[in-house]
């Protein structure tokens, strides 16, 4: 069964880092494209960041580019998001989504990690 999880959230100071990762299981990470979104209270589910499934094409939303990190290693089918110099508006539940890159695109997400941001 195809399952995505999420790890590594928790509570930082503002200024802090941490490091999520998403194990993927019961599928083969290299047909799938990967990606982080957020969802803060009282607001849509948002794009924070993708990578390619050979780890090219690596894109990130404004807001987060030049402090977060995002990479992947398919041998151990776990996609990493490093997160530095935290700041409250990063504070929200933070999903990891699986979509195959070809096909019917099929998509997969975890069930979210939470993250908060004290400033």
């Amino acid at each position: 069964q195809e399952r995505l999880v999420e790890s590594g959230g928790g509570l930082v100071q503002a200024g802090g880092s941490l490091r999520l990762s998403c194990a993927a299981s019961g599928l083969s990470l290299k047909d799938y494209n990967m990606g982080w979104y957020r969802q803060a209270p009282g607001k849509e589910r948002e794009f924070v960041a993708s990578i390619g499934w050979s780890g090219s094409g690596i894109s990130y939303t404004a807001s987060v580019k030049g402090r977060f990190t995002l990479s992947r290693d398919n041998a151990k089918k776990t996609a990493y998001l490093e997160m530095n110099s935290l700041e409250a508006e990063d504070t929200a539940i933070y999903y990891c989504q699986a979509r195959r890159w070809f096909g019917d695109g099929d998509e997969y997400w975890g069930q979210g990690t939470q993250v908060t941001v004290s400033s």
